[in-house]
């Protein structure tokens, strides 16, 4: 019988297959809140269209993508054209990668509008990510759920993602877990995440 967990709150997360480290207090709220403020206004923010049983409708959130060396990203069927990083981009991938242990060569941004917008259950396994993808996941703005379920045994464990939170997910987590941003009607406020990743070259 799946095991629904509680909430938990900072440390690691995952029982078993894979790592996701929270790190509640990664920025303070006066970084959080400029980096809100530069990010909202400063990312070449689009609205793509999803295909969903032979009907295309907007994705239920803003995103953009940014890359080292021109590289796209195909995610949800969508090609994605890389922008360069920009500073502030810049700034936060390495301060990422100084708690990660890891490089990152791409970013994918994404704005939640308020709790209307989501994310459906997924993963990020596709091959260029490598086979045990390290994702660092910053989260600026609204406090949003996070739920995580287990591929094969239903497991499910939830955790909320404050304002200047980061999420590392690491190992086999991508290749076992699902996740996602529910839909929420207590929030009315904006939240940007941004997802670094290193992506490979596959053949």
């Amino acid at each position: 019988m799946p095991n629904q967990q509680g909430f938990a709150f900072g440390g690691e997360l995952l029982p078993f297959d894979g790592s996701a480290v929270l790190y509640p207090d990664f920025f303070d709220d006066a970084i959080a809140e400029a980096c809100l403020s530069e990010l909202a206004t400063g990312l070449a923010w689009e609205q793509h269209e999803l295909v969903m049983f032979g009907r295309r409708i907007p994705e239920p959130r803003f995103s953009c993508w940014y890359a080292d060396d021109d590289r796209t990203y195909t995610y949800s069927g969508i090609r994605r054209t890389a922008h360069p990083f920009t500073n502030e981009l810049s700034r936060i991938r390495t301060q990422c990668e100084e708690i990660s242990s890891h490089t990152f060569n791409g970013v994918l941004a994404n704005l939640y509008r308020n709790g209307a917008d989501h994310m459906g259950w997924h993963s990020d396994n596709e091959p260029v990510n490598g086979p045990e993808p390290v994702i660092a996941s910053v989260s600026l703005g609204s406090e949003r759920r996070f739920d995580f379920k287990h591929r094969t045994t239903g497991d499910k464990v939830s955790t909320m993602l404050p304002h200047g939170s980061l999420l590392v997910m690491s190992g086999k987590s991508q290749s076992h877990w699902l996740h996602r941003i529910a839909k929420s009607t207590k929030v009315a406020e904006p939240r940007i995440n941004l997802t670094f990743r290193h992506l490979y070259d596959v053949t």
